[in-house]
């Protein structure tokens, strides 16, 4: 299992000499031993953080013996990450490294004949690529034009499915050849750009023959002059295109709506193209939300896919649909229960399908029988399962929590009982003393309940005094469930001697869909009320000292961190607020999906007659700077297209226009997040030591 990329991520966090960690990296020998490695400390820090492999990919073999899978190592003095690819049997045993490049092999999955097919960039361009299951026999399949980004086979592997950029907007240089070092952009519609990067082409789906003697350089386009893409942006990948199972019909998600129509919609539709014909199918006309991530039964009767009701809105229940591919009907499997529904997995006999949802700040597994209709509960535990595979009897899921990143388990489909089997990060996990993780259950100000995650710093001492930070979440519906992040994780921030404080406050899923909603429209409102019952709850402990405590969020936690800053009542010496919306009028005409605004916010601030958006833009964090009075910290990325780097830039002048103690860490390079392992080790750094300057100096 020796990687030389791995190797150097141990030199990283052992510590090891510059001419030790040359040494490591030119070792190609297979026989060479992993070296001891020994942590400096026994709790995480920043380089620890970045040094775990991060798994991901993991698919089933035909014969349903191998597990699939691969492992992303980040090199710091490259700032650079490397994927290889490993297998392990479903059973558990001993993990087979099977790739060892200069550069990433990924989209790895299983052909009918045991290959692997999988991508790789080493031809110069992205292309797909096929080799045995032991990692010989690599050969280059494609050789398309410009590079793919994926690809699906059908089902008797005759023909295959890419995804590759098409250009279908004049630019400067189109309009004014003589101009060819002019700089700039012509702009004539909206959604110009999405997230991190400028819309400049479209992903269209190209379908071929396919035959393994001659190396595939085209295809048709099924979307063929088309202003829209298919995966859809920003997220989806190749679970958002399948193949009918006789291989008759491409299926595939698409949002065919262009310029203001696409930023003000979510109606994302399923399409089928068949074939023979050359014809496309709207086959969910009239739904109105998201209809995506389409899996078929292995009989070929049904369809199943994740589906939103209400167009506009990201955030509603993930519904699980489900259509007769005979008659056309389409049932709601989870009419009445009030949970989400993700990460569709069917049975070999086309009986039940297998998801995650999350219940009360866990993702579980779950299965639903197609007979009756129920839903059965799989697994119970402190834990987030993110994806599953049955196999038999037995499921293959990945699973992470607060303390542990993920790792692959093979489940007891009836029992749930998990049994890991890749085991990648066990010899750093062995060496380091996370904090527990406790729940409680905190009453809020309108006498409901709410789950708060408490994580207490790694040898915890029960008579010591410990600042605590409040964690904003963001979304401003996303999860605070047992996730492991490489940014904001719970456990460093513990491991700083910190108590955390995580809560599930109102707008978060989990705890059904008035729970979920009630924040949109209301974002200086309850949810407000439940971060602060949370922290009144936790400092009154003896262990907590209630004067050092801090506040930290991302995007809405972002917003939560400067709305707080004005509202606190003198309970925190510290902020820090990463991609947060300040000025909620101008995020309103900066971000790109307008859809988001519209429906959490209420509508446009010129509105003067909707008093949801009113209510929104009187409680806009930069109305209340006046009350400002703690050290703040902000951070942004200017690459972050959903919140704008400015809402960033305005907080901080504020704050120095005022008088407040801050600081600006900008990222010229990074976008909503923080991707890159050099930067990621530096925001680790500012952000605990700006903490660090306020909570304990």
């Amino acid at each position: 299992m020796t990687n030389k990329y791995f190797l150097l991520g141990l030199a990283l966090i052992a510590g090891l000499s510059s001419c030790e960690q040359k040494a490591t990296e030119s070792n190609n020998d297979s026989s060479y031993k992993t070296p001891e490695t020994k942590l400096a400390s026994d709790v995480m820090t920043p380089e620890v953080l970045w040094s775990f492999g991060r798994l991901g990919g993991e698919s089933i073999s035909p014969d349903e013996k191998t597990v699939l899978y691969g492992v992303t190592y980040f090199n710091k003095e490259e700032n650079k990450s490397y994927r290889d690819l490993y297998t392990v049997p479903v059973a558990g045993g001993d993990a087979v490294q099977i790739t060892n490049t200069a550069g990433k092999e990924w989209g790895e999955r299983w052909t009918k004949d045991g290959k692997i097919a999988f991508l790789s960039a080493e031809s110069g361009s992205v292309q797909a690529w096929e080799m045995n299951a032991d990692g010989t026999g690599r050969t280059q399949l494609t050789n398309v034009e410009g590079g793919i980004n994926d690809f699906k086979f059908s089902p008797d592997e005759s023909k295959i499915v890419y995804s590759k950029e098409v250009k279908l907007e004049d630019n400067v240089q189109d309009k004014h050849p003589d101009l060819k070092k002019a700089e700039a952009r012509l702009i004539n519609e909206q959604f110009y750009r999405h997230w991190d990067h400028w819309v400049v082409t479209y992903t269209h789906l190209f379908v071929a023959d396919f035959t393994r003697n001659n190396m595939l350089k085209g295809g048709k386009d099924i979307m063929e002059g088309e202003k829209w893409e298919a995966p859809v942006r920003p997220w989806g990948g190749m679970e958002q295109v399948n193949w009918t199972v006789d291989g008759k019909n491409i299926a595939y998600s698409s949002r065919k709506k262009y310029g203001i129509d696409y930023a003000l919609s979510t109606n994302t539709d399923i399409y089928f193209y068949n074939l023979e014909s050359g014809e496309t199918k709207n086959m969910t006309k009239g739904m109105m939300g998201y209809d995506n991530n389409l899996t078929f039964s292995p009989d070929g009767k049904y369809m199943a896919w994740e589906s939103m009701e209400r167009d506009g809105y990201e955030a509603d229940k993930h519904r699980l649909f489900l259509m007769d591919l005979t008659s056309g009907e389409a049932k709601d499997m989870t009419e009445g229960w009030d949970q989400n529904a993700g990460h569709l997995s069917w049975t070999k006999d086309s009986k039940s399908i297998y998801f995650i949802s999350d219940y009360h700040a866990t993702d579980e597994i779950y299965r639903m029988d197609i007979a009756d209709g129920k839903i059965h509960k799989i697994t119970e535990g402190v834990h987030n399962y993110q994806t599953v595979h049955p196999v038999g009897d037995q499921l293959i899921a990945k699973r992470v929590s607060m303390s542990k990143p993920a790792e692959l388990y093979n489940v007891d489909a009836k029992s749930g009982e998990a049994k890991e089997i890749s085991f990648v990060n066990k010899h750093i996990l062995d060496q380091l003393t996370m904090g527990t993780v406790e729940k409680r259950w905190v009453k809020t100000t309108d006498n409901k309940q709410m789950l708060v995650w408490v994580i207490k710093p790694p040898h915890f001492d029960e008579n010591k005094k410990y600042p605590a930070v409040l964690y904003c979440q963001g979304g401003p519906q996303g999860t605070v469930s047992q996730f492991w992040s490489y940014r904001w994780n719970f456990q460093m921030m513990a491991a700083n001697d910190y108590v955390i404080v995580a809560p599930n406050r109102r707008g978060l899923p989990g705890f059904g869909q008035e729970w979920n909603e009630q924040i949109s429209g209301d974002y200086g409102g309850q949810n407000m009320k439940d971060y602060l019952s949370a922290i009144d709850n936790v400092k009154a402990e003896k262990y907590v000292d209630e004067d050092r405590l801090g506040c930290v969020g991302a995007s809405y936690g972002g917003f939560s961190a400067f709305w707080l800053a004005g509202h606190h009542q003198k309970r925190f010496k510290a902020f820090i607020a990463h991609c947060g919306m300040f000025n909620l009028e101008s995020q309103y005409l900066e971000t790109e999906e307008m859809w988001f605004v519209n429906w959490d916010l209420g509508g446009a601030y010129w509105e003067k007659d909707n008093k949801i958006a009113q209510r929104s833009y009187a409680n806009s964090p930069h109305k209340f700077v006046d009350k400002w009075d703690t050290p703040i910290m902000v951070i942004h990325g200017q690459k972050d297209y959903r919140i704008d780097a400015s809402q960033g830039m305005e907080a901080f002048n504020a704050a120095r226009l005022r008088g407040i103690p801050t600081q600006y860490l900008y990222f010229p390079e990074e976008n909503h997040w923080v991707l890159g392992v050099q930067n990621g080790i530096l925001w680790q750094r500012e952000f605990a030591g700006w903490l660090d300057k306020w909570l304990k100096e």
